[in-house]
């Protein structure tokens, strides 16, 4: 195995989390080669687009029948995360189920924008080394309008109208429902811990 490899589906923050791991001292590239996804070191399922989009990418592409048998550590940002579970609300998309959980709409009301973009805390709920060297609330930046309701899988969780799973970790398959590449130094802390894995 070598290398990051950020996932090409259709759409994505690629040179977000490029830039972010170039501060790390890191490169990646970008494939939706099924091959290169299997012989990467560590894989991310990047965020930014729609459920129904980016599924339809992974399927034509091969990279969804990949990535559930995948051993290496996998991350999913913001939309990425979400594809790791079961279903989406968004489109009535069926997604890789490597995570149990539903991904649906934010409630929205009183007074809160949809979608949900800016700062918000990011409160640790349990050990994980993804959450290694994080205060119990660290501030992190989030833009979506759909969510996952804490599960058994959640290490941390945020409220915005609703409480929602703000980082899971199930087995070697991790997600982060804010964007860690436009987090400041939390984010960057939990990119590092995921490529330490």
């Amino acid at each position: 195995m070598s290398g990051v490899v950020v996932i090409d589906h259709g759409a994505g923050n690629y040179a977000s989390v490029a830039y972010a791991l170039a501060r790390l001292g890191v490169d990646c590239e970008r494939s939706a080669d099924p091959r290169r996804v299997r012989q990467a070191s560590h894989v991310i399922l990047p965020g930014v687009g729609a459920a129904g989009s980016a599924m339809r990418h992974l399927r034509a592409s091969g990279v969804s029948d990949v990535l559930p048998g995948l051993t290496q550590p996998v991350l999913g940002i913001c939309l990425g995360m979400q594809l790791l579970h079961d279903t989406s609300e968004e489109d009535g998309t069926s997604c890789l189920g490597i995570v149990p959980g539903r991904a649906t709409r934010l409630p929205g009301g009183d007074g809160l924008r949809s979608p949900h973009m800016g700062w918000n805390t990011l409160c640790v709920t349990g050990v994980s080394p993804l959450t290694a060297g994080l205060d119990p609330t660290e501030f992190v930046y989030f833009v979506h309008s759909y969510a996952v309701a804490p599960g058994p899988d959640c290490i941390a969780q945020t409220t915005y109208g609703a409480t929602f799973s703000a980082l899971v970790s199930r087995r070697n398959f991790h997600g982060a429902q804010f964007h860690p590449e436009r987090s400041g130094k939390a984010g960057a802390r939990v990119l590092a811990n995921f490529l330490a894995l």
